[in-house]
C-alpha cells in the first residue's frame, strides 16, 4: 500500500435505481439474514427520476468509517450497515490507481476506513423504496471501490442484508427476488426476468400523497404481521406462488391485462394482510383509496384494465399504464380529481418525464382548471375535486440497473479531504 501517512483518497461514485414490487414481499423467515417468506417481483424505475447516488472513498487518513445521508451524518453502527461493510470487505481484492500511484493490497482493506455519502432524489422512508435504492447503491459502489469479483446475483444477496428489497435494485427491467430455501440465505437473491428494453411501452406515474416518514416502519410492520395475522401464512404459501408464476408469464408475453389484474390484486391483498395484523397497520389513507376508486371505475367502464395500481408500505400510488396515450388520459384524470393548490407551480407539481403533460394537453395551471370530468363520472353529479391532496406527480418508466458515474463533478465527497462537498 502507498505510504500510510500520505493524503491520498480513492473514490467511486455510483447510482442505483429504486424499484416497485408488483408481487409484494411482506414477512421474513429469518430477521437477521432478511430472508423472505415468499418470492416477489418488481419493476426497476428509471434512475433519472428515482435513484440513490452514493460516493464511497477510502484513505489511510480516515480514522473510522463514516456516512452522510442527504447531507446529514448518520451512525454506521447499525447491524445492517455493518453486515454490508463486512461482507464486501471479505470479498475485496487488490486495487491499483495508476493516476495516483497507489496500490491497495487485498489484506489492506481490513484496516482501511471508508467515508460514504448518499443522496436520494426522492422522499426517504415514505413508501417509495428509498432504502432499496440506498442499500443497493451502497453495496454496488463499495463492491466497485474494493474490486469485488462476484456477479450481481451474489452482490444482491449482500444488499438484501441491508434492506430486503435492495436486492431487486441490482438489476434493471423486471426482477424476481427468489426467497430461497437454504438456511444461510445463499440462494435468496435477485434474478433478472427481463431487461429494461423488453417492455418499453409501459409508463409509470407516481402520485406522491405524502412524503412524510411512515408511522410504522416496514421492518416492525412485517414482524407484527408474521406474529399476529391469520392470513399471512395462506398468502405466502398458497396465493403468492401462483401469482408469481402468472406474473412472470404476463411480463414475458407483455400481457398488460393479466399484469394489471395481478398487480392490483396483490397490492390489495398485501394491505388486507396489514389490516389483519394486530394492532392493524394503516399504510394507505383516504387519498390512496380515492385513487384506487378512480382507477377501478375507469377500468370497469372500459371492460379491460387501462391502468394497474400498486401501493407499497405507504400512501403513495404507483400507477402503470400500457402506453403513453393511456398514460396521458390517466394524467388528465389525476389532475382533474387532484388539482394542485392555486399557488403551485406546474413544473414542480408534475416532475420526471414532463413531456407527458403535452400529450395530456396540459401546459398551464389554467388547463387544469378547465379539464372536463372523465366520461365514467359525467353522469354521477356532483363529482368532487380534492385540491391539494396530492403533493406532486412523478412521471417515469421502467429503467436500467446501477452504474458507476465517471463524471467527477457528480461525486458527493471532496477528492482531497474525503468529506462531503
Amino acid at each position: 500500500m502507498a505510504e500510510e501517512g500520505s493524503k491520498w483518497v480513492v473514490m467511486v461514485t455510483g447510482r442505483s435505481p429504486t424499484n416497485i414490487a408488483v408481487i409484494k414481499y411482506w414477512g421474513k423467515r429469518d430477521e437477521g439474514l432478511i430472508l423472505p417468506i415468499n418470492d416477489s417481483i418488481s419493476l426497476t424505475l428509471d434512475p433519472l427520476h428515482l435513484s440513490a447516488t452514493t460516493t464511497v472513498a477510502v484513505s489511510p487518513s480516515f480514522s473510522r468509517d463514516r456516512m452522510w445521508l442527504n447531507g446529514k451524518e448518520i451512525p454506521l453502527s447499525g447491524e445492517r450497515y455493518q453486515k454490508c461493510l463486512r461482507e464486501i470487505r471479505k470479498r475485496a481484492n487488490e486495487v491499483s490507481d495508476e493516476k495516483q500511484g497507489i496500490k491497495i493490497k487485498k489484506e489492506d482493506w481490513e484496516r482501511l476506513h471508508v467515508h460514504i455519502s448518499s443522496y436520494n432524489n426522492f422522499p426517504t422512508a415514505a413508501g417509495l423504496a428509498s432504502s432499496a435504492a440506498g442499500f443497493a447503491c451502497l453495496v454496488y459502489t463499495l463492491a466497485k471501490l474494493m474490486n469485488v469479483k462476484e456477479d450481481l446475483g451474489q452482490i444482491s444477496s449482500i444488499a438484501r442484508q441491508g434492506s430486503g428489497s435492495a436486492c431487486r435494485s441490482l438489476y434493471g427491467g423486471f426482477v424476481k427476488w427468489a426467497m430461497g430455501n437454504n438456511a444461510d440465505g445463499s440462494d435468496s437473491l435477485a434474478i433478472q426476468l427481463a431487461d429494461e428494453t423488453h417492455w418499453t411501452d409501459l409508463v409509470v406515474i407516481i402520485a406522491v400523497v405524502s412524503s412524510k416518514q411512515k408511522e410504522t416502519s416496514s421492518t416492525s410492520g412485517m414482524r407484527e404481521t408474521v406474529q399476529t395475522s391469520a392470513l399471512i401464512k395462506h398468502r405466502a404459501e398458497t396465493v403468492v406462488p401462483v401469482r408469481v408464476s402468472k406474473m412472470e408469464e404476463a411480463i414475458q408475453n407483455r400481457d398488460f391485462a393479466s399484469f394489471a389484474k395481478l398487480a392490483c390484486a396483490d397490492s390489495n391483498q398485501f394491505h388486507a394482510v396489514c389490516l389483519d395484523t394486530s394492532p392493524p397497520i394503516f399504510y394507505m389513507n383516504d387519498t390512496s383509496h380515492r385513487i384506487i376508486n378512480l382507477v377501478e371505475k375507469w377500468n370497469h367502464s372500459e371492460e379491460t384494465p387501462q391502468v394497474a395500481y400498486t401501493f407499497d408500505a405507504g400512501p403513495n400510488a404507483v400507477l402503470i399504464s400500457p402506453n403513453r396515450k393511456t398514460a396521458a388520459l390517466l394524467l388528465q384524470r389525476l389532475l382533474f380529481h387532484f388539482p394542485p393548490n392555486q399557488d403551485t407551480d406546474l413544473s414542480s407539481f408534475v416532475v420526471g418525464d414532463k413531456s407527458i403533460l403535452q400529450d395530456a394537453g396540459v401546459t398551464s395551471m389554467k388547463d387544469i382548471e378547465t379539464l372536463e370530468p372523465p366520461t365514467e363520472c359525467k353522469d354521477k353529479v356532483p363529482y368532487q375535486r380534492f385540491t391539494g391532496d396530492v403533493s406532486y406527480f412523478i412521471c417515469t418508466r421502467v429503467g436500467s440497473g446501477p452504474k458507476v458515474l465517471t463524471d467527477e463533478t457528480l461525486a458527493l465527497l471532496d477528492p482531497i479531504t474525503g468529506l462531503p462537498k
